[in-house]
């Protein structure tokens, strides 16, 4: 019966308005930390369509959204998640080279193709939940368990690190995690971000390292620089943390291969890079500098200690003699593998094989080895996984095509249709 009821709400998507709706959300800019603008859309459009709408956030200029179907009662309840920030400001004119390009802030079609950052991380997929849940209630269908529309803010974030406490407003805690914790709870939750239409219920941790040289020499002014000896005893504390960035790149290649870990969720392959380097001022730069970091950035598997990493990172710097005056870790999130996911998993496994008419395939390792809003639920306990289009190319360029879009909003679809009328025990162990 629900599979005859998941067709008439398929039937009810509509293909032009999903890909306008994707749009019209992809350019309405909202670079972090600048999402109030979209959120405010959403929760107008949710108001408007006739969901119980409701905004939750620790500032008023970023907060997050939730919209309510409420069921009959009885049912399994689904939380659908997306979040509104997009990764590229148009500031970042350290990490890119062109950051006000459009790519990054506005969205398009060309040819079969939805272009744009907002498209496929992760506006695109929000778009075809949202779509696919108007549609059920377009239908007319009754679910018994409640379905929750969610937008979080903060995803892509930056965390503090060496400005003073309350003058950086980033942080990925004012999106999923505070979303969780005042009210975003259901049976299961289902993640719709980048996967390849592979179902991913593992995650990565991270780790954020920052390494410090300080120097046990004079600041020379370049004049009186004595005749140099080695890069490991230089007076410059550039020059010595450049060595380090050699040892860390060979450490790092080893590291992903120690530490690979498959799970039935999927393999995650744990990387790791140097992210930014401070040092020296570019206003004057007729001296050594006499203090300089390093960010290391270090992708973990679920269970790894954050402390034995620390201890293993100083022990390779130490023993090729590029120790730095200290390791400071920073930023710690962990990652999580799926725990009582199969209900879930069985749903959208049913969704994805009615709508493709094949299996989803295997996860990339990639979509695996990050750290994602799903781990936040799972690190609660709600059972949560991964799972939308994703751009074939998403390095080079941030596209996926219309039909992927489409696709997506069908399988959520089925999958509400499917999970939220399944009938909930009372009393759940």
């Amino acid at each position: 019966m629900n599979m005859s009821v998941a067709d008439e709400v398929v039937a009810r998507i509509d293909r032009t308005e999903l890909v306008e709706f994707a749009l019209a959300i992809c350019n309405i800019d909202s670079a972090g930390p600048t999402e109030a603008e979209v959120a405010q859309y959403l929760y107008d459009w949710l108001c408007r369509e006739g969901f119980k709408a409701r905004k939750v956030g620790l500032l008023p200029d970023r907060f997050n959204v939730i919209g309510t179907l409420p069921g009959t009662g009885g049912g399994y309840s689904l939380l659908f998640n997306s979040h509104m920030d997009t990764a590229v400001r148009s500031t970042d004119i350290w990490r890119k080279r062109d950051p006000a390009a459009d790519v990054y802030h506005k969205a398009w079609i060309e040819g079969d193709q939805l272009v744009g950052e907002g498209i496929v991380n992760d506006k695109g997929p929000m778009a075809a939940f949202l779509i696919a849940a108007k549609a059920v209630k377009a239908a007319g269908v009754t679910l018994k368990g409640d379905l929750l529309l969610t937008g979080v803010v903060g995803e892509t974030s930056r965390e503090p690190c060496d400005d003073p406490p309350g003058s950086l407003i980033e942080s990925k805690d004012l999106g999923a995690r505070f979303l969780v914790t005042h009210g975003g709870v259901a049976d299961y939750v289902l993640v719709a971000e980048g996967t390849g239409f592979s179902l991913v219920s593992v995650e990565a941790g991270e780790v954020w390292f920052k390494l410090t040289w300080l120097s046990d020499q004079p600041g020379y002014y370049t004049p009186y620089l004595p005749d140099r000896t080695t890069m490991r005893e230089s007076p410059n504390m550039i020059v010595r943390a450049v060595v380090a960035v050699e040892i860390l790149e060979r450490w790092a290649t080893d590291y992903q291969k120690r530490y690979a870990y498959q799970s039935s969720g999927g393999p995650v392959v744990p990387k790791a890079q140097i992210g930014a380097i401070r040092g020296g001022d570019s206003t004057g730069i007729g001296g050594s500098p006499e203090v300089c970091s390093l960010y290391l950035g270090v992708f973990t598997v679920p269970g790894q200690n954050p402390i034995d990493l620390k201890d293993e990172i100083e022990d390779v710097l130490h023993e090729s003699g590029a120790a730095p005056t200290e390791i400071e870790l920073y930023h710690f999130r962990r990652g999580y593998e799926a725990k009582n996911i199969q209900r879930l998993r069985d749903a959208v496994l049913r969704a994805h094989q009615a709508t493709f008419g094949s299996p989803p395939p295997p996860p990339n390792p990639a979509t695996c080895s990050m750290w994602r809003d799903v781990n936040i639920f799972n690190e609660v306990g709600i059972p949560a996984l991964t799972y939308g289009p994703r751009s074939e190319s998403h390095s080079h360029k941030r596209a996926f095509s219309i039909e992927a879009l489409y696709q997506a909003s069908c399988v959520y679809a089925r999958t509400i249709v499917d999970l939220c009328n399944q009938d909930r025990p009372r009393h759940l162990a």
